[in-house]
């Protein structure tokens, strides 16, 4: 399956944005992308917001997700984003959304692992979602959603390949400073690795995020990578074979002696 990331800096008006998604969609498929993943925060950057977020949620997430879904249709192209959902309470959920060709919407994942580090605390602003981890079908492939801070967390990722997941969408908003653009890339690497999975990770450009949208293979080889370009995206051809070499060779996972969960 070819699969594109897709980094862009999102602005506050979220017509603009889904047009902005449209045309990075229309340019995926135009290469071949049966899958095209976008960051967190694609529906608006929580820092562009001129009113709270909860207000943003309520009054545009329905249309968000509408866009979305005509967009897929559109384009006969699975779509990956993220946004901010109403919840019914003060703060709204981080919610990545994940559209089949067909519009059709195959699950949302609200993200469980909120960013209280670095100094920043995302618990002030959205409410932690409490549904669990979110694997959906797209083509050949189980696709695990993944939303940014969840990256550093391996027993999370772990628990989407327990449920399946053969390949790892990442959305996020990776913000820059000392380090983390090695935290990032080692991470993703790192998910990959040790799933012997496929890894597809897209990230926000706005000033404070750091792009470098990634795709990295089963054996850790990155794919396809962009730099800090502001819209740019990359598409890759996931194989399923790469996956099933990769697991022959390197039984990580039925190696293991220590299993957390059911047997």
């Amino acid at each position: 399956m070819k699969v594109a990331a897709a980094q862009f800096a999102p602005t506050a008006d979220v017509g603009d944005n889904l047009a902005a998604i449209e045309d990075m969609v229309g340019e995926a498929t135009a290469a071949g992308a049966e899958l095209v993943i976008f960051p967190e925060e694609s529906m608006i950057p929580a820092e562009a917001a001129a009113e709270p977020l909860r207000d943003i949620a309520e009054a545009h997430w329905p249309a968000f997700l509408d866009g979305l879904s005509r967009i897929a249709t559109t384009h006969g192209t699975a779509v990956i984003a993220g946004g901010y959902e109403g919840s019914g309470a003060a703060l709204p959920y981080n919610t990545i959304a994940a559209v089949a060709a067909d519009g059709e919407l195959l699950g949302r994942y609200r993200k469980m692992h909120l960013y209280d580090a670095f100094n920043y605390r995302e618990s002030r602003e959205v409410q932690r979602g409490d549904e669990g981890p979110c694997v959906v079908r797209i083509g050949e492939f189980n696709v695990g959603l993944v939303n940014c801070y969840d990256v550093r967390f391996p027993e999370f990722t772990r628990s989407l390949v327990e449920m399946g997941a053969d390949l790892l969408s990442v959305s996020a908003a990776w913000v820059r400073g000392p380090l983390k653009e090695d935290h990032w890339t080692t991470l993703l690497r790192t998910r990959a690795i040790e799933n012997t999975c496929w890894v597809v990770a897209a990230s926000l450009t706005t000033p404070d995020c750091i792009g470098m949208s990634m795709a990295v293979d089963p054996l850790g080889i990155v794919r396809g990578a962009l730099g800090e370009e502001e819209r740019a995206l990359f598409v890759v051809d996931a194989d399923k074979h790469r996956i099933d070499r990769a697991r022959t060779i390197l039984p990580v996972l039925r190696n293991r002696r220590i299993i957390i969960g059911p047997r």
